[in-house]
């Protein structure tokens, strides 16, 4: 882990697949709005470095450090990464994942077990430690997929893995009643990452950007622009985003609040889908600056 001078005053975020994609994005936008920053990497330690570099580059604090999400020691060893660098963790964004397409009746086995590994049990063991150690007004923020909403072939086992996502997502926010602690989750519409782009040859991306509103793809640079722009909002309230799709360009909100016994809002929200996830993920945790 890189050495870096650490403050017990500001905020501090720790980001799971931060060292590329939306992941990266998420923790240099972090950085920018004044929180220090433990990007988590998986194996490519020079994207993790280049990560940190640009932080530090436009003013801001961060370290990387390396773990699996699905082994539960790393992960205790990340979080104890960023306790002794900063002093404690505020923020969870959970951006790692792997993704791998096939209609579900070719679908390679060993290939289900590596994304559920990775994008459920990852998610569990990240969001099981976020939620013993976050101080109290912080934040967990998951990645679910709009796959869920739109229904792609050849997604079958990825969007089963969002789906979980989503599940442990709503009930964890519920079991964090009473601890000043809020769990969300954004699912982001097809987005120039690696992750999305990887295995798919010209002809499938130009489908899948075209399927749009606007017939691009998104970009995680230009995505903090996306979503109707909204005040911080307040725990268990609704956030509003859209699926942007080929018949409709309006705002659908899909988003429910969480409900808990005889009606109040609780603390979380259920997904919100978007086309371009940053400015959602900025919102959720805006409040805590």
């Amino acid at each position: 882990m890189t050495e870096q001078h650490t403050t017990s005053t500001r905020r501090v975020a720790l980001v799971t697949g931060g060292s590329r994609g939306i992941g990266r994005e998420s923790a240099e936008r972090l950085a920018s709005d004044g929180f220090a920053v433990v990007i988590n990497y998986a194996g490519n330690k020079t994207e993790a470095e280049a990560a940190v570099a640009a932080v530090a580059a436009a003013g801001g604090q961060a370290v990387a450090h390396q773990a699996d999400v699905a082994d539960e020691a790393a992960v205790a060893a990340l979080f104890d990464a960023a306790e002794e660098a900063f002093g404690g963790v505020d923020v969870v964004v959970h951006a790692a994942g792997i993704m791998s397409l096939s209609p579900l009746v070719d679908l390679d086995l060993d290939a289900l077990d590596g994304m559920y590994r990775t994008n459920v049990r990852g998610t569990f063991v990240v969001d099981q430690q976020a939620a013993r150690r976050l101080r109290g007004g912080g934040a967990i923020i998951n990645f679910s997929s709009s796959v869920l909403a739109l229904a792609i072939p050849g997604y079958t086992a990825y969007a089963a893995t969002k789906g979980a996502v989503e599940a442990m997502t709503l009930i964890l926010a519920r079991e964090l009643r009473g601890r000043d602690i809020t769990v969300n989750a954004v699912a982001p519409g097809p987005t120039a990452t690696a992750l999305f782009l990887d295995g798919k040859d010209e002809e499938t991306i130009a489908r899948m950007a075209a399927q749009p509103p606007l017939e691009r793809l998104g970009a995680p640079r230009t995505s903090r622009r996306s979503c109707p722009s909204s005040p911080a909002p307040p725990a268990g309230s609704t956030v509003r985003c859209c699926v942007p799709t080929a018949a409709s360009s309006e705002a659908v909100p899909l988003v429910r609040p969480v409900r808990g016994p005889g009606g109040q809002a609780g603390h979380g929200q259920a997904a919100a889908r978007c086309h371009r996830p940053i400015r959602a993920a900025r919102a959720l945790i805006a409040s805590l600056r």
